[in-house]
C-alpha cells in the first residue's frame, strides 16, 4: 500500500449500463488508481476487470462506512448507478466525507435518460423514488396532465402502479416501463394502466406516467381543506373549514416539524405533510384504535412517513424531537398540557389550539389577553333539507387561538 496523502482519496464514480467503456478518461484513471473499490455486485461487473481490491455494498449499506474511513488518505473509489446524488449514494458519503476529501464524476442519471429517451424536459416532470421508500408516497403526484418519472423498487413496482392507478380511477393513463436504460439490454413498453400485462419486467427499470384524468378520478387537492370524506374516522376530526384555518394559522414552512397532540383522525398532521415532501409531523394519540385509524388514513392519502406516538400529552414530550409547530384539537382545557406546549417551542415557533367547550373557550381567552396572539372564532353553517325547502344547520362554534412564541 502506498503512503497515504492529504489530497482527495476518495471517489465517487457513477457508471451507467453502458459500463466502463463509456465513463470519461479522467473516471477511468480513479479507478485505475484505486486500492480500494466499493460498490453493488452489478457495478463491480459493469467496471471490470479492477485490479484493486473490491468491496460488495453489506445490508446496511451504513456498516461499509467505518472501513472506507479506515482507509482515509489512501485512494478509494465507490461506484453508483448514474448521479450518485440523486437518490444515490452521495448523500450518506457527504455525511461523513466532505469536499475537501471527495471527488464525484456523476453519469447520467435515470431520470435523464428517460426524459432523452421520451422527449420530456425534465423541468416539467414530478421525479420520484419508490427504490427503499414508501410506495404510497407517490399518491401526491398523482395529478392531471402530470408527468412522473419514477424510480421503481424492483420488477412488482410497474404492476403496482397500474393498480393504483385504476383504483383512483385514473385507468386511462399512460405507462412506459424503461428497462435496463443505457446498455445493451435496454427495453421500453407501454401500455394503459388499465391494459396493464407486462411480463419479464426487469428488476433495474423506471416508470414513467403520464396522468389522464377523468371527472370520476380521485386527486388529493393542492391546497389545504380537504374534504371531510376523505378521512376514515370515529367522529374525533377537525372539520374541512375549520382544518383549513388552523393550517393557514400554522403556516407550515418548507422541512418544518409539527405535533398534532390528541390527533384524533389525524387530519392536521396529514396536510401539514400534503404541504410539502420535506415535511414532518408527528401524531400523538392516546387511544390504539385511533392511531390505528391515523396510519390508515395516512397510507391512503399519500404519506405513510406519518410518525405516529400512542401516548398522552403532555407526557410523551420528554421524548420528541422539538417541534416548529404545535396543534392541540382536543384537551386544551388541560392548563398543563398549554404550558408544557408553549414551552418546549422554539423561538419563532407556532402554537394553535381549538376549543369548542365554554371551559376551553375561557381558558384560550385568559391566554390570549397574559400572551397575545391571535382569538378567531369560527361559525360555520351548512344547507340542509327543511321539509321541501333548505335551511342553515350550524355547527358548533369553534374558538382558535393561535401565537408564536418571541
Amino acid at each position: 500500500m502506498t503512503s497515504p496523502s492529504c489530497e482527495k482519496w476518495l471517489s465517487l464514480i457513477g457508471i451507467g449500463e453502458d459500463g466502463i467503456e463509456a465513463l470519461t478518461p479522467a473516471a477511468r484513471k480513479l479507478l485505475a488508481q484505486a486500492q480500494l473499490v466499493v460498490g453493488g455486485a452489478r457495478h463491480l461487473t459493469l467496471a471490470g476487470p479492477l485490479a484493486g481490491k473490491t468491496m460488495t455494498w453489506p445490508s446496511p449499506i451504513a456498516d461499509a462506512i467505518p472501513q472506507i474511513l479506515a482507509r482515509r488518505g489512501f485512494p478509494v473509489c465507490v461506484l453508483a448507478s448514474g448521479d450518485p446524488f440523486f437518490y444515490g449514494i452521495g448523500g450518506l458519503l457527504s455525511a461523513h466525507v466532505g469536499p475537501d476529501e471527495m471527488q464525484c464524476v456523476p453519469a447520467p442519471s435515470a431520470f435523464s435518460l428517460a426524459a432523452a429517451r421520451l422527449l420530456w424536459s425534465l423541468q416539467d416532470c414530478c421525479l420520484v423514488s419508490l427504490h427503499g421508500r414508501e410506495f404510497e408516497r407517490i399518491i401526491p403526484a398523482l395529478q392531471p396532465g402530470a408527468k412522473i418519472l419514477s424510480l421503481s423498487w424492483d420488477e412488482t413496482t410497474p404492476p403496482r402502479l397500474a393498480k393504483l392507478l385504476c383504483e383512483r380511477g385514473l385507468g386511462l393513463s399512460r405507462i412506459v416501463v424503461m428497462e435496463a436504460m443505457g446498455g445493451p439490454r435496454e427495453r421500453m413498453r407501454t401500455s394503459s394502466a388499465e391494459t396493464f400485462s407486462m411480463e419479464g419486467i426487469d428488476p433495474l427499470n423506471l416508470v414513467a406516467i403520464e396522468i389522464a384524468a377523468t371527472a370520476q378520478s380521485r386527486i388529493l387537492p393542492v391546497v389545504s381543506g380537504l374534504a371531510d370524506s376523505w378521512f376514515e374516522t370515529d367522529g374525533q376530526l377537525t372539520k374541512r373549514e375549520v382544518r383549513a384555518v388552523a393550517l393557514s394559522s400554522l403556516a407550515p414552512r418548507r422541512g418544518e416539524l409539527l405535533w398534532d397532540a390528541g390527533a384524533g383522525s389525524g387530519s392536521i398532521a396529514i396536510e401539514w405533510l400534503l404541504c410539502d415532501p420535506a415535511n414532518r409531523a408527528i401524531a400523538i394519540e392516546a387511544r390504539a384504535d385511533r392511531a390505528s385509524r391515523i396510519a390508515r388514513n395516512a397510507l391512503r392519502l399519500g404519506v405513510p412517513h406519518l410518525e405516529i406516538i400512542t401516548g398522552t400529552a403532555p407526557e410523551v414530550f420528554a421524548n420528541l424531537p422539538r417541534p416548529n409547530a404545535i396543534f392541540i384539537g382536543g384537551g386544551a382545557s388541560n392548563t398543563h398540557l398549554l404550558d408544557k406546549a408553549f414551552a418546549v417551542l422554539p423561538q419563532g415557533g407556532r402554537l394553535v389550539v381549538n376549543a369548542v367547550t365554554i371551559e376551553t373557550e375561557a381558558e384560550l381567552i385568559s391566554r390570549f389577553k397574559a400572551q397575545g396572539g391571535d382569538l378567531l372564532r369560527i361559525d360555520i353553517a351548512r344547507a340542509n333539507p327543511l321539509g321541501s325547502y333548505h335551511g342553515w344547520r350550524p355547527a358548533l362554534p369553534v374558538t382558535q387561538w393561535s401565537v408564536t412564541k418571541l
